[in-house]
């Protein structure tokens, strides 16, 4: 597994993602959230990476429009979830990078918080 940045535990995979240049990381992260949203749907993925990179309702919003996601795409689901569209959620790596100074450790930290994912991914 060493060649492909997987491990076993958190740890281990917490310290080859920061050994991998930003372009990789941005593009895990966008994959993850791609593969999750097909799989457990959008507001999951809204839900752990509003978790994982500490942001409220509003900084979330910020850093989807700041991504380049359309603001006009934000709403509610009949529960009242925060959602944006499935096909938009790449707006969040560059959006989390603009909005932030620490956007990198963020988004590591989503990846890593997303781990067990990875045997369904």
């Amino acid at each position: 597994m060493g060649a492909t940045g997987l491990s076993a535990d958190r740890t281990e995979y917490r310290a080859r993602l920061a050994e991998q240049p930003d372009a990789q990381i941005d593009s895990w992260a966008a994959e993850m959230m791609r593969d999750v949203a097909v799989r457990r749907g959008v507001v999951r993925v809204i839900d752990d990476f509003r978790t994982a990179a500490k942001l409220t309702e509003r900084e979330f919003e910020r850093v989807f429009a700041s991504g380049g996601g359309p603001p006009a795409t934000i709403g509610r689901d009949a529960a009242g979830r925060l959602m944006v569209p499935a096909v938009a959620l790449w707006a969040l790596v560059p959006g989390i990078r603009a909005e932030v100074d620490d956007g990198r450790a963020r988004l590591i930290e989503y990846l890593v918080a997303s781990f067990d994912e990875l045997v369904y991914v």
